[in-house]
């Protein structure tokens, strides 16, 4: 079976950029949920795996069609790995702006400000696949107090990278795509799809 169509399980403009930027020399059509009417699904559970394989199954369900999900957020050593999977609604309103209020505000006092982005992917070629296609990564740096940059979404702002001299919302778009969470664990994914000669 080659993939050529396939929903993401995100309503989120940015996850859709960054995806659709490195799926598309593949000839992969990577379709929004919102584009074919499906909504949000739930996201209950305490890891990151867990939520990706829900949203995966729900889009998939619901459209009939294959189905890319993510999991990703934030986690700080100081605060214990938070804000982990309530990354995108670890504040009351959930916006990026009040999230990286939140976090700031969280952190004030503390010196250790080591952190790191995580991301799992899981790629469903129906809803009920018993053998989904999973590959995860890690993006390591530090949150910092002043924002910097206004590119990317998310935590990018305060997420300093030391080897770059500059915040994630600093680099350019090819750049984030090499360097970060997201674009590894495609890469890796995608190894394993042509592993699996899912695509070309």
């Amino acid at each position: 079976m080659r993939l050529r169509r396939v929903v993401l399980a995100s309503n989120n403009a940015g996850k859709l950029r960054e995806l659709s930027a490195l799926l598309a020399p593949l000839g992969l059509a990577l379709e929004p949920q919102a584009a074919l009417g499906v909504p949000e699904a739930d996201e209950p559970h305490d890891t990151f795996l867990e939520n990706a394989l829900a949203k995966a199954r729900h889009a998939s369900r619901l459209t009939g069609l294959p189905a890319l999900a993510d999991d990703s957020g934030l986690c700080v050593d100081a605060l214990g790995g938070r804000p982990g999977v309530r990354s995108a609604r670890w504040s009351a309103r959930g916006t990026d702006a009040a999230n990286n209020a939140q976090l700031i505000a969280d952190l004030a006092g503390r010196t250790g400000r080591a952190a790191h982005y995580y991301c799992v992917l899981v790629l469903l070629r129906a809803a009920d696949d018993p053998q989904p296609v999973v590959a995860d990564a890690s993006w390591h740096g530090e949150v910092i107090d002043a924002p910097r940059g206004t590119g990317g979404f998310g935590y990018d702002p305060h997420f300093y990278l030391p080897g770059e001299g500059c915040t994630a919302a600093e680099l350019d778009a090819q750049r984030k795509n090499l360097l970060g969470h997201r674009g590894q664990a495609l890469r890796v994914l995608v190894e394993r799809l042509r592993r699996d000669r899912l695509v070309g």
